[in-house]
């Protein structure tokens, strides 16, 4: 029994430096249910090729016109190198919120590597999807943006 309540407190002094780590421009950051809500939704879209992962492939995707949901990691040091995204969202009307970790963002975006920011979109890049497949991906995508919405009206 004490091992059990050890390794809770190691886990729970984990979380502590998640949250520590979190840099001071992530906002509007996802609570724990649209944080789960998101990271579901970039799973599903990078099972269809939805999904552009990376700041590179991200900056280039908004500059070239492509809409979705960007999905941002709070933990990025050094900062520096996401602090351009969200600039280019607001300038291209592309909703964006922050989860609390990138290691969290790569799983859910079935990569190994820590992933700084992801792109959600809609329909894939190339080729085409089921037409079930693509109402479920944008039923689950307008939930999470209008949560989205609703969390950035609140905060701002």
């Amino acid at each position: 029994m004490g091992s059990d309540s050890e390794a809770e407190k190691s886990a729970q002094k984990e979380k502590e430096k998640k949250i520590l780590a979190l840099s001071p421009i992530a906002k509007p950051l996802a609570g724990k249910k649209l944080c789960k809500r998101t990271l579901k939704l970039v799973r599903r879209a990078s099972q269809h090729k939805c999904l552009k992962r990376g700041v590179k492939e991200v900056v280039k995707s908004i500059r070239r016109g492509q809409k979705g949901l960007c999905v941002i990691a709070g933990n990025i040091s050094p900062i520096d190198v996401i602090t351009h995204v969200p600039i280019l969202c607001e300038e291209a009307d592309i909703p964006y919120i922050y989860v609390p970790s990138k290691e969290e963002l790569a799983g859910a975006g079935a990569t190994k590597r820590p992933t700084c920011c992801v792109l959600v979109m809609t329909k894939p890049a190339k080729g085409e999807i089921e037409q079930g497949e693509q109402e479920k991906l944008k039923s689950d995508y307008d939930q999470v943006v209008s949560e989205v919405s609703e969390v950035t009206a609140s905060l701002f």
